[in-house]
């Protein structure tokens, strides 16, 4: 008993070392804190106001801002200014 009782502490305490708690690529500086605040803001998010309603509104703030950044495509365009008119390159040639 004795030994399982070690085993599940040792597990216990070693767990913690495998997980954390952000995942991105180094540390985040003040300047983008502040930047990535005053982006929420723009989109809505008031942190003082929205005690209530929190998660919720922290994460529509959020969808906005990432909606802001997110490369807008319509529905059949061109896309990375590319374009096609259903004849191959070198048949393009050879017609002109």
């Amino acid at each position: 008993m004795k030994k399982i009782l070690c085993a599940v502490l040792a597990t216990a305490m070693l767990a913690p070392l495998a997980s954390f708690a952000q995942t991105t690529g180094g540390p985040v500086t003040r300047a983008q804190v502040r930047a990535d605040l005053v982006q929420l803001e723009a989109a809505g998010y008031r942190p003082s106001t929205h005690d209530a309603d929190y998660p919720n509104a922290l994460q529509v703030a959020e969808a906005k801002v990432a909606a802001m950044h997110a490369p807008s495509v319509a529905y059949g365009g061109a896309q990375d200014g590319a374009a096609s008119n259903g004849v191959s390159g070198a048949g393009h040639a050879a017609a002109q």
